[in-house]
């Protein structure tokens, strides 16, 4: 018996990576799970592998049931769109927003559109998926909406700065410090029904995926200072199964939370041995 048999799941950013590890998990797990990104077939992005179409196969070839819906989580219309195609299972249960976009510039070198665009996908779109799923969520009391973080929303602190080098991950530390903090504003709101969790979690060491490859933040897929996908994947499902009254408002790191709850003997990294953002300490 699966620890979310019969729930109905969206996972956007599918493709490849940590929503990938999510989807199958959760697919292992009982869930029905509609994976959702851009890129469908191989070829559509130009530069990652991974798409829906090999996600969704992987799943069905195990026995998990699984559908792949093309979607632009930056735009409402191909939200709702989303939500109503998930529909076809039932009511949504959970939701993880995992789909993410960022460019590794100085602010002095970024271009004003790639800012606008990154924010429409990493925040803008989990408030419009969030807003649809809590219209089955909140009549029924009950539900997981699932938001996926970064390390880099802890950022460099206050100044003097002695290490003085430009990394150009100021933007994407700002959307995911966007994401926690709505994360804990939406918590507290859905807090009146009891039976809803909204949560954070990010990787408690990098995680080597195509993204992170292609960015040149790991050395390859086989990068031993990184944790595995599946870490990530068991933390999301971790935050998506257990009671609320455990879980809402939690913005956490996968390996601390997986030790907390015991589901993991041993845990390093961020949350663990060093601080993470504020948020997760409040």
């Amino acid at each position: 018996m699966g620890k979310l048999d019969g729930k109905v799941a969206i996972v956007t950013g599918a493709s490849r990576g940590i929503g990938q590890a999510i989807a199958e998990l959760f697919a292992e797990e009982g869930a029905k799970v509609v994976c959702a990104a851009r890129t469908y077939n191989e070829g559509d992005h130009p530069f990652l592998e991974g798409t829906l179409k090999r996600t969704v196969e992987l799943i069905r070839a195990k026995g998990g049931e699984a559908k792949a819906v093309a979607a632009n989580v930056s735009d409402e219309e191909s939200c709702l769109a989303l939500v109503q195609s998930a529909r076809d299972y039932g009511p949504i249960d959970i939701l993880v927003n995992n789909a993410a976009l960022t460019y590794y510039q100085p602010i002095t070198e970024m271009q004003t559109n790639r800012w606008f665009r990154a924010f429409a996908v990493d925040v803008h779109g989990p408030f419009m998926l969030a807003k649809e799923v809590l219209k089955d969520m909140i009549p029924r009391r009950s539900g997981a909406i699932i938001n996926i973080s970064s390390g880099s929303a802890i950022g460099p602190g206050r100044g003097p700065y002695a290490d003085k080098t430009v990394r150009g991950g100021t933007m994407y530390g700002a959307v995911k410090a966007a994401l926690e903090r709505f994360t804990q504003g939406l918590a507290q709101e859905v807090a009146q029904y009891d039976g809803i969790t909204v949560a954070a979690v990010s990787p408690s060491q990098i995680v080597p995926t195509p993204g992170t490859v292609y960015h040149k933040l790991v050395s390859g897929m086989d990068d031993t200072r990184g944790e595995p996908p599946t870490m990530m994947a068991r933390a999301a499902l971790l935050l998506a199964s257990e009671p609320a009254a455990k879980v809402n408002g939690r913005v956490t790191y996968s390996q601390q939370i997986l030790k907390e709850f015991g589901w993991i003997d041993k845990a390093v990294g961020r949350g663990v041995d060093n601080l993470g953002s504020g948020y997760s300490q409040i």
